[in-house]
């Protein structure tokens, strides 16, 4: 029996008889078949019906009623169409069911952070104390509604062997045994809950209201829509909390970088200081002694030796005196990270170098290339502005301070040309010396 191919729901049919060549492949604007789809089937038609085998006629007395006509089967080519419309409602079938509100809660934090995408504030205030306090408030509320005992309403003409007294003992025994549940869930999820992710412990919490409301339908019990909304809330301000403490702790991170940086700037600025002061005071020696020589030539040659130090003196006293002074450079690792990928950072230090030679240390496994160093009266404030031109092209959208990002050195230079008016040494691509030598000695080609 040979055998047809069998297009899936979406893809065009192809003339009969029409086989796939050697390498051939799906248009990827196709729709994908449905989950157990066969691509090929029998064809019958093609190897002809088998010929049935004949039977003699019956005696007369053995003749029974005919039976009714059977009715014919549909077209092959109707056959195929109710079978791939059987496909397509199984499949929507199947998504429907599991998407369907209430029945299936997404319980992998990662996969929920990675949907949710950066993190939305739902109650956004200026800062974590605040939040604590609001916090102690929404506490308050919450105490006021369970003392009052509507935290979880309930049935009050509910009898129990007759008696509504026992019925109302009852629905209030199981109304605290209800309310307890319900408490040891969302205490459960305010625990458990992460930085940001507060889909998932939304959903368990909702989850456990629409348990607790089928399991007491017959005493008309359930969750107070008005308690819960203020558990939803503490929710909601215990992730801006840890949100906000998590942003506040990086930032104070930050400024003591930038302390440490700033106390070590001072201290090579003032050990420089000290050291062309030296050098000065040796240059004038010799410089008095030549003039007393009478040597007006090799003094004229010292003197201004004496000049190019009084002027490295007054830029080392100018850094000093301006502190946000420093290099804003643009730096690449395609070993690390890839192409496409640049950091830009500042640094105060004399040699700006020693600190990217600093970041290629055995953290990596190549050091740094770099494509840009510019010195910057305010190399802070150019920094940030960098930075503000490419936010949206962050690595890390979480931590800040990780100044990486997906651009190209051209890419940056022009927005660097645009605040700086132009720049004196700018290298498009990357040395990556150790990378290419090291490529091809690798195990597997990269």
């Amino acid at each position: 029996m040979t055998v047809r191919f069998n297009p899936p729901p979406g893809w065009p049919r192809p003339p009969s008889g029409w086989v796939p060549p050697a390498g051939w492949k799906p248009d990827p604007a196709w729709p994908p078949p449905p989950a157990g789809w066969a691509l090929w089937l029998p064809d019958p038609a093609e190897a002809g019906p088998e010929p049935a085998p004949r039977r003699p006629d019956p005696e007369p007395s053995d003749r029974r009623p005919e039976p009714a006509p059977r009715r014919p089967d549909p077209p092959r080519d109707d056959r195929e169409a109710l079978r791939a419309r059987i496909a397509e409602l199984e499949v929507a079938l199947a998504a429907r069911e599991t998407s369907r509100d209430g029945e299936l809660v997404e319980l992998d934090d990662r996969r929920v952070l990675q949907d949710v995408g950066i993190y939305r504030y739902h109650h956004p205030l200026e800062d974590a104390a605040a939040y604590k306090e609001r916090l102690r408030e929404l506490e308050h509320e919450m105490d006021g509604i369970i003392k009052a005992g509507h935290a979880v309403l309930a049935a009050d003409m509910f009898t129990f062997s007759g008696s509504l007294a026992k019925g109302r003992k009852m629905v209030t025994d199981l109304s605290k045994l209800m309310l307890r549940a319900y408490n040891a869930e969302a205490d459960n999820c305010v625990r458990s809950l992460r930085a940001g992710n507060i889909t998932t412990a939304k959903k368990r919490l909702e989850s456990a209201v629409t348990a607790i409301e089928k399991l007491g339908v017959i005493m008309e019990m359930r969750i107070n829509p008005q308690y819960h909304s203020l558990r939803i809330r503490e929710l909601e301000l215990t992730a801006d909390f840890q949100v906000k403490a998590q942003q506040e702790r990086e930032r104070a991170r930050e400024e003591r970088e930038l302390l440490r940086e700033q106390r070590r700037a001072e201290q090579e600025l003032a050990a420089e200081r000290e050291r062309l002061e030296k050098e000065r005071t040796h240059y004038e020696t010799v410089l008095a002694a030549l003039r007393a020589k009478g040597d007006d030539a090799k003094a004229a040659e010292l003197a201004g030796r004496l000049a190019a130090i009084d002027q490295a003196i007054q830029d080392n006293d100018y850094r000093i005196a301006n502190i946000r002074a420093g290099y804003v450079y643009v730096i690449s690792n395609i070993g690390a990270f890839g192409p496409g990928i640049v950091k830009i950072g500042m640094t105060r230090r004399l040699e700006p170098l020693d600190r990217v030679r600093e970041l290629g240390d055995a953290s990596v496994p190549f050091p740094y290339d770099v494509h840009a160093l510019y010195f910057s009266d305010d190399a802070v404030a150019l920094e940030h502005e960098l930075h503000k031109a490419f936010a949206d092209r962050r690595v890390n959208f979480v931590n800040e301070r990780r100044e990486f990002f997906f651009a190209t050195p051209v890419a940056v230079r022009e927005i660097l040309q645009e605040k700086t008016g132009g720049l004196l040494e700018f290298t498009e691509e990357p040395e990556a010396a150790q990378y290419f030598q090291s490529k091809g000695q690798w195990p597997t080609a990269r």
